[in-house]
């Protein structure tokens, strides 16, 4: 019985097998190529010291204090993981640092979440257009675009898991699977408090396209899952429901909506100052704007979008940063959805002219190294900003491996900033100065502004620094380097330990917060 039982599943798996086709094998032979070729880019950029203590270290520590049954707060930045944004997903990894509790876990799930989004767009469209050819296309159009790839080289973000699951949920709406819809619908709203900058659209989508009632219950459980994120969890941790209102110009948005009712002249001044439609451009031209043909797919990324351009902050709108990348799987479904729409005829030009757009967009503003196999030096003579790194084997990386092992796993930490990524396994960890002067710390920004020190500065143990300190970071070293001793070191970095107590983290009248003095041996 066990032999023909063993029998029947070998049938069974060569007969799968047997149904792949070339098509499929070469999606998955792409999404393969793709995670490990980012893997491997994003690690040798963290063990070169690329990464920081934003946006690597923090989720890193934060993830590996959940893994030992900790509260996940987070000394790299002063508050709790789930209240600098309520990235409940983060609680999957969790599991994978009780076998391998590296940031390794964090750069290839990234890698693999931005990857898989590939794959409802192959689904979709080989449904819709009936040709895995041109399902195939887009899907690598896909990963082509420029924000996708951007994104998998800007340290870790939790966001990077949108582009699989909101796009699964958009292909479960499109093809009416709602089982399938639901489960990608909880999903995407356990990665963060403002998804439904994608959700909510998906929702209002389905309630005038597909199903009046799954629709208004996907926006209310958007709408739901964003208060409790912000106004529950969020409040609850830092005391505000968000930290992000200053990116809303003209003062929130009350003042906006003042400005476009009395000076509307102002908001499109704004729209198209700093290079903001070009940004539009970048992301619209990579599917050689095929959506237009049908664009309320598409439209699901509007809102996304729109925040962007409104934003003051710089990297919102700029191709460059994770801020970018969710809205990608509903422009490129929303391009199959549009082809669909079109004859035979059509199909075939319209994916061929978005394939020739996706390939020029990645040569012109991406990261992908097909630039650097066409023409050798391209990203140079583009002015293209690829980030630039160390390699892992660089000496100053090698010098700082070194020494990491001269620290104890459980004493409290300041470091250089690319150093503490890879010190961030332990529950005091900290971005020199801090904590001997507060510098992007806290849900607080006051006690920046004042200066202020942190109580972890009267019993810190080590310190981690450049031996070559710039001229700020020199002068708050020399304000408390008498308390600590040199006991490990090269020419590129010095390990100090605590060996004295003369400057405390004190309350000093007439100031808020504590500052450093000198006490009495």
């Amino acid at each position: 019985m066990r032999q023909t039982g063993g029998v029947h599943l070998a049938e069974r798996v060569t007969e799968r097998l047997r149904r792949i086709t070339v098509w499929q094998a070469l999606l998955a032979a792409a999404v393969v190529g793709y995670v490990w070729y980012f893997t491997w880019v994003s690690l040798d950029y963290h063990h070169g010291l690329g990464t920081s203590a934003y946006d690597s270290g923090l989720y890193d520590q934060g993830i590996w204090l959940m893994s030992r049954f900790d509260a996940p707060f987070v000394t790299l930045m002063g508050r709790n993981l789930m209240g600098d944004h309520a990235s409940f997903i983060l609680v999957f990894l969790v599991p994978f640092y009780w076998l391998w509790p590296s940031a390794g876990v964090l750069f290839f799930s990234q890698s693999l979440m931005l990857g898989l989004g590939a794959l409802p767009v192959f689904l979709y469209a080989r449904a819709r257009l009936q040709r895995e050819g041109m399902a195939f296309a887009l899907a690598v159009a896909y990963l082509l675009h420029p924000a996708i790839a951007y994104t998998n080289r800007e340290n870790f973000h939790p966001d990077s898991f949108l582009p699989f699951l909101a796009g699964m949920a958009i292909y479960g709406a499109l093809e009416r699977k709602w089982r399938l819809y639901w489960v990608f619908v909880v999903l995407s709203l356990l990665v963060k408090e403002d998804v439904l900058l994608v959700i909510l659209p998906l929702g209002l989508w389905v309630t005038f396209t597909r199903n009046r009632r799954i629709g208004i219950a996907t926006m209310l459980a958007t709408i739901g899952a964003s208060i409790l994120g912000m106004f529950l969890v969020m409040r609850s941790l830092i005391g505000v429901p968000t930290r992000n209102i200053w990116r809303i110009p003209f003062g929130g948005p009350s003042g906006l909506m003042r400005e476009i009712v009395e000076r509307p002249g102002n908001v499109f001044e704004h729209l198209r100052d700093d290079d903001r439609p070009f940004y539009l451009w970048q992301m619209t031209f990579p599917v050689a704007f095929a959506f237009l043909r049908k664009p309320s797919v598409a439209a699901i990324s509007g809102l996304v979008l729109v925040s962007n351009i409104i934003s003051t902050f710089w990297y919102q709108y700029h191709i460059q940063y994770h801020y970018s990348a969710i809205a990608v799987p509903a422009i490129v479904l929303g391009t199959a959805y549009a082809i669909e729409a079109m004859t035979s005829k059509w199909q075939v030009r319209m994916v061929a002219a978005v394939t020739v757009c996706s390939v020029w967009a990645c040569l012109m503003w991406g990261i992908l190294p097909i630039g650097q196999l066409i023409t050798p030096g391209a990203d140079r003579a583009l002015g293209r900003p690829v980030p630039s790194y160390w390699h892992r084997d660089h000496p100053r990386a090698v010098a700082a491996r070194e020494l990491f092992g001269e620290i104890p796993g459980d004493a409290s930490v300041s470091a250089y900033h690319s150093l503490t990524a890879h010190l961030a396994h332990r529950e005091q960890i900290y971005q020199f100065p801090n904590p001997f002067r507060v510098v992007l710390y806290g849900p607080d920004t006051s006690m920046e502004d004042a200066r202020a020190c942190l109580p972890a500065a009267n019993d810190l143990e080590y310190v981690m620094l450049k031996r070559d300190l710039d001229d700020e970071q020199q002068v708050d070293w020399d304000v408390v380097k008498t308390d600590f001793t040199e006991v490990a070191g090269n020419d590129a970095y010095v390990v100090y330990q605590r060996t004295g107590n003369s400057v405390q983290c004190l309350p000093v009248d007439g100031s808020e917060y504590p500052q450093l003095v000198a006490v009495d041996p």
